[in-house]
């Protein structure tokens, strides 16, 4: 995954807000915190969960799929198998700042 590693530097951050996300919920159930406040913590978790894997799925799709630089359909179709769902979505398709989308199978 090339992609990863070019945008690691932002990728990392996100991992360690949603890893700061997780404390918090950690903490909120520790002190036994209110469902309304627990459920805000998890709400707030999975959504950044949600735009971690909605990034690196658009990178993916951009880098194996829809790159002007692969001319095979064999390679284009090798990128494409990816089973996929942005949740914010509750259709059958996941749509990225792309415009590009890909079937929910999941």
């Amino acid at each position: 995954m090339g992609h990863t590693v070019s945008e690691k530097a932002k990728l990392l951050a996100r991992v360690r807000r949603i890893r700061g996300q997780v404390e918090g919920l950690e903490r909120a159930l520790e002190t036994e915190r209110g469902c309304n406040e627990v459920l805000q913590q998890i709400v707030a978790a999975r959504g950044a969960m949600n735009a971690l894997m909605a990034e690196v799925i658009e990178e993916h799709v951009r880098g194996h799929i829809a790159s002007p630089s692969i001319t095979s359909n064999a390679e284009r179709a090798k990128g494409a198998i990816l089973e996929a769902r942005d949740c914010r979505s509750s259709g059958p398709l996941a749509v990225f700042r792309t415009g590009i989308c890909i079937i929910n199978t999941i």
